[in-house]
């Protein structure tokens, strides 16, 4: 398949789960469970898919860094065990290793909370030419610290500054905060990885059972469970209100990873195709170096 099919095939298989302005949007609505039709026997097609999207898009990155003009930032959030890094792992498997950046966020350090809430999140942004990923973000500002205020409390705010439109003021910040970055030539794509509450306990009782994946499993992400709905809520919100036509967010059914790793993949390849990225056109001046190089390599034995 040509490169120009795949990256239309793509537009059209992540527009259902794009959310921008304007857009209504119930988390409700989304299925976690939606595959577009495909079934499970389709797996294998879904894989040759995925392998030719990967091909794309490191055919698009390699372009990206070349031009040195674009960053593309890719944001993902996620309840615990929906297949953040896996998303990751196999989405972005072709990419050049020199050319992307992924940073995890986890609990915000004393220096962390001795500034802003975006400020570790700007220092780790993509430079031009390359993909930044973040495995969690800024959102979790409006996520995990609001369904536990005590996470506030910590964070050293004027009391004044703490009001019940906190959230709303934050998430007009970060909807200003990323106007900003794609002003200055940040490509950005978000995605809420939508797993359901049962499947969740399907993976944590894999991690419980399975020796080679005792590693993954936290007493904490039990207890995060415990405050289902308030995320389900929190997430809900966040999206509408900070979903836009320049930074939208993907909603993507995550109960099935090879159907969720195959609309990231769309997603990111819509995304960079649109950046009309191409390898930097060389000047008369190089021709004639090149020219010459040429010639000196073929002269000699």
């Amino acid at each position: 398949m040509k490169t120009k099919e795949v990256i239309k095939r793509a537009a059209a298989f992540s527009e259902p789960f794009r959310v921008t302005k304007g857009k209504k949007f119930r988390l409700k609505d989304v299925d976690p469970g939606d595959t577009l039709g495909l079934k499970s026997e389709d797996k294998d097609k879904a894989k040759e898919a995925l392998a030719l999207g990967v091909e794309v898009l490191a055919d698009l990155q390699d372009k990206l860094y070349a031009q040195d003009k674009w960053a593309v930032l890719l944001i993902f959030q996620a309840m615990d065990a929906a297949g953040k890094d896996g998303a990751v792992k196999h989405v972005m498997s072709g990419v050049n290793p020199q050319g992307c950046q992924v940073y995890s966020f986890k609990a915000p350090t004393s220096e962390d909370l001795d500034h802003d809430y975006l400020w570790r999140c700007m220092k780790c942004l993509p430079e031009r030419g390359r993909i930044g990923i973040f495995n969690r973000s800024y959102y979790e500002e409006t996520l995990v610290v609001r369904v536990h205020p005590e996470y506030l409390k910590k964070q050293k705010l004027p009391e004044r500054l703490i009001t019940k439109r906190i959230w709303e003021n934050r998430f007009s910040d970060i909807a200003n905060f990323e106007r900003y970055l794609t002003n200055n030539g940040v490509a950005i794509c978000k995605f809420f990885l939508h797993v359901s509450k049962k499947e969740q306990k399907r993976r944590f009782l894999e991690r419980v059972e399975n020796p080679d994946k005792n590693w993954k499993f936290s007493s904490a992400d039990m207890n995060e469970r415990g405050y289902w709905d308030d995320y389900q809520e929190a997430y809900e919100d966040m999206i509408r209100h900070t979903a836009t036509d320049y930074a939208p967010w993907y909603v993507v059914p995550a109960d099935n990873k090879w159907f969720t790793r195959l609309v990231v993949a769309a997603a990111v390849i819509d995304t960079m195709s649109g950046l009309d990225l191409a390898y930097p056109e060389v000047g008369p001046a190089h021709m004639k170096e090149l020219a010459a190089a040429k010639r000196a390599l073929l002269a000699k034995k």
